[in-house]
Order: C-alpha cells, then sequence, then structure tokens
C-alpha cells in the first residue's frame, strides 16, 4: 500500500459522495453498498477518511487515539498489500471492561484481540526509533476491537475499507496498567473466549513482528500526513490472532499474558 498523501486520483466531487455514502450507513444503521466504484486508490481512500473525521469533530466528536489494521502477513496478501492502515478512534467508541454494547451500536461486529499503548509524550519526529516510542508510551493495556463495517456483508476491498475508517467500531480497555519493561509484548500469548469456549490464540509476534513495530509504523505514517499521535492517545496496534464474529448475547473475554484480561458483551436484540 502507498502511503496516504493529499495527491488524490479521484476528484472532490467523487470524494465527497463516498464520504457521503459511508457516512450515512453510520447514521442510519443500515449498510451501504461499497464505495470502490468511486474511488480506487489508498491516496482516495484517506481523502474520505479525511473529508469523515472533519465532519466527525465538527460535530463534537473527540479523538481518543488511532487502530492498527492489516498487521497480519496473511491478511496484507488477502488484501495485496504490502503495509498495514490506519483509522481514528474516537472517545464515544470507548466501552467499559466488562460493560455491554447495545445490539445494533456496531454494524456487522467481529471482534480481536489486541495489544493497546496509551501514550505520555507526543511523538512528532519524521523518524522515530524504537527507543523513541518506549520513552513516550505510559502503559500497556490488553484490548478487545470490535470492529464493524458500514459496507454491506463486508463486501471490502482496501479502498473500501480504509475509506470506511479501517472498518472501526468499538473498544474496550483492560483497567490495569502495566509497563513496558514489565511486559513481553513479542511472545506474550493472547486467548480469545466466547463464554470460555475458545476462538482465537496467537501472540504479540502476528502483529508485524512486535506490536512495537506496528506502533512504531503508524507513528511515522502520521506525522507525514499532518496528524501526529499525542500524549494521552490510545494505539490499538493490531490483532494477536483471527477475528471471531459476534451476535447479540455474545460475551467475549480476552487475556493476554503479562498484561490481563479485558471483557465485552453484547447485548440482545429487541423481541
Amino acid at each position: 500500500m502507498t502511503e496516504p498523501t493529499n495527491e488524490n486520483t479521484a476528484d472532490a466531487a467523487a470524494i465527497g459522495a463516498a464520504a457521503e455514502r459511508l457516512l450515512g450507513a453510520h447514521a442510519s444503521g443500515v449498510p451501504c453498498e461499497p464505495v470502490r466504484d468511486l474511488i480506487a486508490t489508498a491516496d482516495d481512500a484517506y481523502a474520505v477518511q479525511d473529508r469523515m473525521t472533519e465532519r466527525w469533530l465538527g460535530e463534537g466528536r473527540r479523538l481518543s487515539g488511532r487502530k492498527i489494521g492489516l498487521t497480519s502477513r496473511a491478511v496484507q496478501q488477502q488484501m495485496g498489500v504490502d503495509s498495514p492502515d490506519f483509522g481514528m478512534l474516537y472517545a464515544d467508541m470507548a466501552v467499559p471492561d466488562g460493560d455491554e454494547i447495545p445490539a445494533g451500536a456496531v454494524l456487522q461486529p467481529r471482534v480481536e484481540a489486541e495489544v493497546a499503548l496509551v501514550l505520555e509524550h507526543d511523538l512528532t519526529h519524521e523518524r522515530h526509533t524504537v527507543a523513541d516510542l518506549i520513552r513516550a508510551t505510559a502503559f500497556a493495556l490488553p484490548a478487545i476491537e470490535i470492529v464493524g463495517s458500514r459496507i454491506r456483508d463486508w463486501d471490502i476491498t482496501l479502498a473500501d475499507t480504509v475509506a470506511d475508517n479501517a472498518s472501526s467500531g468499538m473498544y474496550a480497555l483492560g483497567n490495569r496498567p502495566v509497563r513496558l519493561e514489565d511486559a513481553d509484548l513479542r511472545l506474550c500469548g493472547m486467548v480469545l473466549e466466547r463464554r470460555g469456549e475458545q476462538l482465537s490464540s496467537g501472540t504479540g509476534a502476528a502483529c508485524l513482528g512486535h506490536p512495537l513495530n506496528a506502533a512504531l509504523w503508524l507513528a511515522d505514517t502520521l506525522v507525514r500526513v499532518g496528524r501526529p499521535l499525542r500524549a494521552g492517545d490510545t494505539v490499538l496496534t493490531g490483532a494477536l490472532g483471527p477475528v471471531v464474529p459476534a451476535a447479540p448475547g455474545d460475551v467475549f473475554e480476552a487475556r493476554i499474558d503479562g498484561l490481563g484480561d479485558v471483557r465485552v458483551a453484547f447485548g440482545k436484540e429487541d423481541s
């Protein structure tokens, strides 16, 4: 995937139409058709994401961080790309540990377990080192990301998912902060269960070899596009194992060695 830039191959009308299609699905709760008929490149898709970001910020939503997607090499090969993507996290997407997500709050939800980093300092260099990242990180937490797609039946290409804010939905964080020196994020084992049934497992190495590698890519990329990571931001670094579909009534718990656990439930639909 090319780095997102300000040089878009689609015209402003197509960018605006794609954004309005996705915003309409977000507001109505009814999935829409893909947007790849309007845009084709990663640059186009990030321009759509920017248009939506500006709309939401103007409506009063608050940025709380970023999410990284496509950190699995297998998924990258499936999508025909060679690097991750990113999307925005908003404060109203955060779910307290153990809380219930109302039915329909996330369209076509799926869950994945991740390592979250919470920053203590800004990351504004053009090129960061791992030491820069470690110094800037206050602590790590276990996380469950609830991904969702505004696009019907998850019929997505790279352009579709990037435009759709990297298929973001909601996220839950554990509540016991762990300093980086007290956890091995590369070798940490992860288990994701639904009511005690193991559905997904993996290690930190599944996330670009190390969750810090993913965060480093994000920090450098965001400086180049003019939205650097800031103190207080949460970074969801990417899935440690396969994603799992979620249904009303499901209860998921993720455990990550050295970081602890986090739990989220899905409300049942009204009868």
